[in-house]
């Protein structure tokens, strides 16, 4: 697992309401209990943590991010691109 895929389910465990419960890539975070809120506020320590803008509409979170993957992937890639520039 790279540092960025640790860092990332890092906060989405923080969020979740599973507890201490190992986080799994084809989690839903919905189920995980990341709701709207929570997944806009995960957002921006993303963006903050990794330095790095998250092209995101705050209403449709749930269409860009529905799995712990989702997160991961999308994240990498910019953390790769803008490390590219």
């Amino acid at each position: 697992m790279t540092e960025v895929a640790e860092g990332v389910m890092e906060i989405i465990a923080a969020r979740s309401k599973r507890g201490g419960a190992t986080l799994q890539g084809s989690d839903w975070l919905d189920e995980l209990g990341i709701e709207s809120l929570e997944a806009v506020e995960m957002i921006f320590e993303l963006e903050d943590r990794f330095r790095i803008e998250i092209p995101v509409n705050a209403n449709n979170t749930g269409e860009v991010f529905k799995t712990v993957t989702d997160v991961v992937l999308l994240v990498e890639e910019l953390v790769a691109a803008k490390d590219a520039t």
